[in-house]
């Protein structure tokens, strides 16, 4: 018997959350435990029956106003039985793209069985069967899935920090205290490769600061300088953790193609070229991709206003002209009332609008970016529906 199936067998268990990540969760149970109860919930904490089970399985995002100790989560039970043999990730922004592409380095370069898990989609459950001993598995870590665990991955990733979910946590204080668990459990065997702008936290480990290197340029397919970043804690952590070859690892990351959504190229229509880069989900993102994606005219911003500080935007907005801005929804709103003095900045209800008038504005071998700048909720169920939403806009027209 293993550490989780130790953990859950003979228990009555609750699995709070019947998103993906539930029914994984209530897929693994099915099969590899044997549990007195598994019920599932998908109330508020208030009616919760807390008295009725052993262990609450909570699915990341439901707000807890009282934490206890029968609650834990799919990503803390991977973590007591794998912790030793992980490398999670996480940041603000670009943590997808880092783990994707630290997953293909490994794969391609370590000579080891390489698992991708997490936040990607991927529950770190489902892939149980397929972890033995010498698996390397990287997992991308969200906050809700950081928040509240007392284990921590062997090498632990923190990109950068930057203003979200603000919605959720209230403050900053409060979101970056769930993304200190990538390393607040780590011990001194342990190794922490953390970005230079992050504030410093209480660590037991190795510590590696990652600065943006100018001088090691990786010619890679990726846009922006924020891939240069994250590509420089791929390629130290192949050659530094795992003795991968540096010319192979150059290699790997320079023909990596990236994922949907992040400065994805959608085609050129009408002249017109059009880049999707739906995970946007704060000012800097934006700024990010419009200064890194050559020929942009026309920029789409806006989306669900969580109070976030729009003023680096605003400012940027302010100090480039050579841009069409056209906002749209509740955070678009708040952002258009500080610069709607100015012609080239326009309103619209929605992103068919937006994108309707993107075309008859943006000149002939231009490009529109689409980087909302804001999340998608409350118009679409993810940034991936988004996206996928733009595209069509875009192909159909």
């Amino acid at each position: 018997m293993n550490k989780i199936t130790e953990t859950l067998s003979g228990k009555k268990i609750l699995i709070w959350g019947y998103g993906r990540e539930g029914k994984s969760t209530e897929n693994f149970i099915n099969k590899h435990c044997q549990v007195l109860k598994a019920d599932v919930f998908e109330g508020p904490e208030s009616e919760l029956n807390v008295g009725d089970y052993d262990i609450i399985i909570k699915s990341p995002g439901i707000k807890v106003e009282n934490y206890i100790d029968k609650y834990t989560s799919q990503t803390e039970l991977f973590l007591s039985q794998f912790a030793s043999q992980t490398i999670g990730i996480t940041g603000t922004k670009g943590k997808s793209t880092t783990s994707t592409m630290m997953a293909e380095v490994l794969s391609k370069c370590s000579g080891k069985k390489v698992l991708l898990v997490g936040n990607i989609g991927l529950p770190c459950l489902d892939h149980y069967d397929e972890i033995d001993e010498d698996t390397v598995i990287v997992f991308e870590m969200s906050c809700h899935q950081l928040s509240h665990i007392h284990y921590s991955p062997h090498v632990a990733v923190f990109l950068n920090l930057f203003q979200d979910h603000l919605d959720y946590y209230g403050t900053v204080e409060k979101y970056f205290e769930a993304k200190q668990n990538i390393a607040l459990h780590q011990s001194e065997d342990d190794i922490c490769y953390i970005g230079d702008q992050v504030p410093d936290f209480p660590k037991k480990s190795k510590v590696n600061t990652v600065y943006y290197d100018r001088s090691m340029k990786f010619d890679m397919l990726l846009k922006g300088e924020h891939n240069q970043y994250n590509a420089t804690f791929v390629y130290r952590i192949a050659t530094e953790q795992f003795g991968c070859d540096p010319e192979e690892v150059i290699n790997v990351i320079d023909s990596f193609h990236g994922l949907s959504h992040r400065m994805e190229y959608v085609g050129k229509v009408n002249g017109i070229e059009y880049y999707n880069d739906s995970i946007s989900t704060i000012p800097e993102a934006a700024i990010q991709a419009a200064s890194s994606i050559p020929n942009v005219k026309t920029i789409l911003i806006g989306g669900m206003d969580r109070g976030i500080d729009y003023s680096k935007l605003v400012e940027f907005v302010k100090k480039h002209p050579e841009y069409n801005y056209i906002f749209s929804y509740e955070s678009g709103r708040r952002i258009y009332e500080d610069v709607s003095e100015f012609e080239y900045c326009k309103y619209c209800n929605d992103i068919d609008e937006s994108v309707e008038l993107a075309k008859t504005i943006t000149p002939s071998q231009g490009a529109v970016l689409f980087s909302p700048a804001a999340a998608s909720y409350g118009y679409f169920k993810n940034f991936e529906e988004r996206g996928e939403y733009f595209k069509k806009l875009v192909l159909n027209s």
